[in-house]
């Protein structure tokens, strides 16, 4: 569930990263065109095709960013949480959006004009080098998730992919489970994999007690033997 309910005057210390660095003036030009917009789970942020005209930054929920595929199997590229940037990538190679922005529970989405931040990016290199830093990081994470979901078997890239959830969205307050519930069909394409696969994984993972399951609920048991499993692929 979403937790905070911020407004516009929460925002230089909700985007403190990419406020810091503006001057006064540049803080009240994007003060006067930033929104802050609800969305529901499974709602559409923005999908393939479309043309990019804000940055988004997370400040609660869960954002899926995914690539539809051959015979409607989709591909999970990214997963975002608060408080993280998307969206504008495809803004700065002038392109159109080649992945879909999807909730995977209710968010808020602080939403920056392109436009804008381009103008203001022209005058500021502390911000132009705040962008630059983030585009370098997605393209290490995204030049790191191919290899490892090419090279990897089935048990390597599932294990990696529970991994990853508990890095990104952390752990209940048992210490344990998964604070993201993701269908399985979601896991799968996080994990380039069928659901059949998919199911069939978490069951064995679950009879040999790595992890156990409680529906949507996933409570990692044996951590060590995942890394395990995953770094040798």
């Amino acid at each position: 569930m979403v937790k905070i309910t911020p407004t516009n005057a929460d925002i230089p210390s909700l985007l403190c990263d990419l406020w810091t660095p503006l001057s006064e003036e540049q803080r009240v030009l994007l003060s006067e065109h930033i929104t802050i917009q609800n969305y529901k789970k499974n709602e559409h942020i923005y999908i393939e095709g479309e043309t990019p005209t804000h940055m988004m930054c997370l400040l609660a929920g869960k954002v899926k960013i995914y690539k539809e595929g051959v015979g409607g199997r989709n591909q999970i590229i990214r997963l975002y949480k608060p408080v993280e940037y998307f969206g504008y990538h495809a803004y700065f190679s002038h392109k159109d959006y080649i992945c879909t922005a999807t909730t995977v529970e209710p968010s808020v989405i602080c939403q920056i004009p392109l436009h804008i931040l381009n103008a203001v990016v022209k005058q500021n290199n502390q911000l132009a080098y705040f962008i630059i830093e983030r585009l370098s990081h997605g393209l290490d994470v995204a030049d790191q998730r191919t290899v490892n979901l090419t090279q990897k078997h089935i048990r390597g890239r599932l294990a990696e992919s529970l991994l990853l959830l508990r890095d990104s969205y952390g752990v209940e307050e048992d210490g344990f489970t998964l604070s993201i519930y993701l269908s399985r069909e979601d896991l799968a394409n996080l994990s380039n994999m069928t659901t059949s696969n998919a199911i069939r994984t978490l069951s064995q993972f679950a009879a040999e007690k790595l992890i156990a399951i409680d529906g949507r609920k996933i409570k990692l048991i044996d951590e060590e033997k995942l890394k395990k499993i995953s770094r040798i692929g």
